[in-house]
């Protein structure tokens, strides 16, 4: 028993105090690697890589040019209750066929009248359904151009009233 008691006897050594010697050395070696990196990289000691490589730039733009198609007023059918479409479009061609399709508009606009007028109102409230219905125009007029003359029909106004 006398064991046991002599730890509560012996009263408790101070603990040392920590220093803080070793927190101001470190603080100070980072200042100065960061320092002496920062000046070895941007006096150009180490050449740093290079983020983009100087390439030759955008490719030059296809030989293209625009055809309007004039506006085109089309009534729809007798139950839409007098409501109308009006239309617009660009016909995107090669240049040498500038004058080969403004030639044939007339054709054209026959062709983009008659396929108009028989789509159902609808279809053309649909709002996704235009993808469809220019896919189908561009094709239409692609036949009545010859094939490799026009290249995409754009759509500039499509408003039903």
């Amino acid at each position: 028993m006398t064991d046991a008691a002599q730890p509560q006897d012996i009263p408790a050594e101070a603990a040392p105090a920590r220093s803080r010697k070793p927190l101001f050395i470190g603080l100070l070696l980072a200042l100065l690697l960061g320092g002496g990196g920062f000046f070895v990289t941007f006096s150009g000691l180490i050449p740093l890589p290079a983020t983009q490589q100087a390439g030759p730039g955008p490719e030059p733009l296809p030989d293209i040019a625009f055809v309007p198609v004039e506006p085109l007023m089309i009534s729809l059918s007798p139950g839409a209750g007098g409501r109308h479409l009006r239309f617009a479009a660009e016909l995107e061609v090669a240049r040498g066929h500038q004058s080969e399709v403004a030639q044939l508009m007339p054709r054209v606009r026959d062709v983009l009248n008659g396929y108009l007028r028989a789509v159902a109102v609808a279809e053309l409230e649909d709002p996704s359904a235009l993808v469809r219905l220019r896919a189908q125009m561009l094709r239409r007029v692609q036949m009545v151009t010859g094939e490799g003359r026009v290249r995409d029909l754009l759509v500039t106004e499509f408003v039903l009233n």
